[in-house]
């Protein structure tokens, strides 16, 4: 019995090592696999995050519409393109009737188009063809452009 404890104890002393951990191999089908998933992730989510930006520029240009009419109705005529959208959140000093003027102005404070520039006020309108124009330039900031660098505007 001895013989065969001491022949067991000699073959474990020099059998190889038992293999733990993952051979080189698997790592790299691993790390190839994640990075398919994370394209796959990519080509999916950046289109949406431009349609994001889009659709928030369409309604803060909304909103600055909303709030172009009010002063109208209130003050009988629109922001002039020299007054701007600052119009909006402090009463001009060239108002004909500041009294008509609404304490705490029309909106709280002006929004940034979604790639951090001031939206742009013209009037009369050029582009909408209406009585003024509110737009972004997109995210190139330049007149004209496509996909994510097109301008956006109330004429749309």
């Amino acid at each position: 019995m001895l013989r065969f404890v001491t022949r067991t104890l000699v073959a474990r002393w020099n059998a190889e090592p038992d293999e733990d951990g993952f051979s080189l191999m698997e790592l790299m089908v691993v790390l190839v696999i994640i990075g398919l998933l994370a394209t796959v992730v990519i080509i999916n989510v950046l289109p949406a995050a431009d349609q994001a930006n889009n659709t928030k520029a369409r309604a803060d240009i909304s909103t600055l519409e909303s709030a172009v009419e009010q002063f109208r109705l209130d003050t009988m005529a629109y922001p002039t393109t020299q007054q701007g959208l600052n119009a909006l959140t402090a009463p001009p000093t060239d108002l004909t009737r500041p009294e008509r003027y609404r304490q705490g102005g029309y909106i709280r404070r002006l929004p940034e188009d979604p790639w951090g520039n001031a939206y742009r006020y013209e009037m009369p309108g050029r582009q909408s063809g209406g009585a003024y124009d509110i737009y972004s330039l997109g995210a190139d900031n330049a007149p004209g452009g496509e996909n994510e660098n097109a301008d956006i505007g109330n004429w749309e």
